[in-house]
């Protein structure tokens, strides 16, 4: 069932003991938005699969409590917050839950027992909002958190949307956080050096393709897709594929630059369709997106992403 915020509210009233349970390599999206929903209304929040270096720096920074690897069965009720597909708890079995999310496309609402879904940059926006309909205060911490959130899913606020940017001026003038203060705490986190190596290589592999003045850029690493394919967007391609494969399974992280979503790429409908070709999980955002799929050749899955992008650019 789909609710909107304060129906989200309401409903979670009749729940003690919830898990706020974030994806794997949680972001600080997903990390902010679970935690900022624990302050407000009590519970735990769970990471599966650890998180990404910059979630990593926030969690140390606030002294924010994890449970790593949960199990739902422990809990009387799930919210699983920012993630839109099975796979990305590791499939594990959650019982009874809710989502809270924003991506593009969202097959882990099916069989909720209700769900707030909405087409924004960030669910940090959404969170925001519930605690709005709640009349809840926002805690220092909790603004910290969801500022994060917004200004890392957004890409710097180069995937923003007005409403992106309302919310954090609400979030500012509620908490008394200064932006640069997020800004510092961001530009903090340290380089991994193996995630710079991994990108150089993706770079030296890239293979290209080009329609018009549009460039799609393919490669393959053994790891650190996501950023190495925002690195391929970074310096020249307007869409970017990087896949790997680690036991049986190829994983592909997808990029789009404003260039190639004005005519029409959707990156979460590119991993989606692609994903569902190979019996596969993809989606993601309109412009950062990803797949698995099982035991298919990791140069066979770009080959079809480029495929897809280019019958939308044709």
């Amino acid at each position: 069932m789909e609710v909107d915020e304060i129906g989200f509210y309401n409903r979670i009233l009749d729940y003690n003991n919830i898990l706020y349970l974030c994806h794997r390599n949680a972001d600080p999206d997903a990390v902010g938005s679970a935690y900022t929903l624990a302050q407000a209304i009590g519970g735990d929040v769970g990471i599966v699969d650890g998180c990404n270096r910059v979630a990593k720096m926030l969690i140390n920074e606030l002294d924010i409590e994890i449970v790593n690897n949960p199990d739902p069965s422990d809990y009387d009720f799930t919210v699983v917050v920012d993630t839109s597909t099975q796979v990305q708890l590791n499939d594990i079995i959650l019982g009874k839950y809710a989502v809270v999310d924003h991506h593009s496309t969202c097959s882990l609402k099916n069989n909720a027992e209700f769900y707030l879904h909405r087409n924004v940059s960030s669910t940090a926006e959404i969170v925001f909002n519930i605690l709005e309909c709640m009349q809840a205060p926002l805690l220092r911490k909790s603004g910290i958190s969801l500022i994060a959130g917004i200004i890392t899913d957004t890409g710097n606020f180069k995937y923003a949307t007005p409403q992106s940017f309302r919310v954090l001026a609400q979030i500012i003038e509620k908490c008394g956080v200064e932006y640069g203060e997020v800004i510092d705490i961001l530009a903090s986190t340290p380089q991994d050096i193996s995630m710079r190596i991994a990108t150089l290589k993706a770079a030296m592999r890239a293979n290209i393709h080009r329609i018009d003045n549009i460039i799609i850029a393919t490669s393959t690493i053994s790891s650190f897709g996501g950023s190495a394919a925002g690195v391929l967007t970074h310096i020249g391609a307007d869409v970017s594929f990087v896949g790997s494969m680690k036991d049986n399974i190829t994983r592909i992280s997808g990029r789009a630059r404003r260039s190639a979503i004005d005519l029409g790429v959707n990156m979460g409908k590119i991993m989606e369709e692609v994903s569902e070709y190979y019996n596969g999980t993809g989606g993601g955002h309109d412009g950062a997106a990803g797949l698995d799929v099982v035991g298919v050749d990791t140069q066979d899955v770009l080959d079809k992403c480029v495929d897809v992008t280019l019958n939308i650019l044709n």
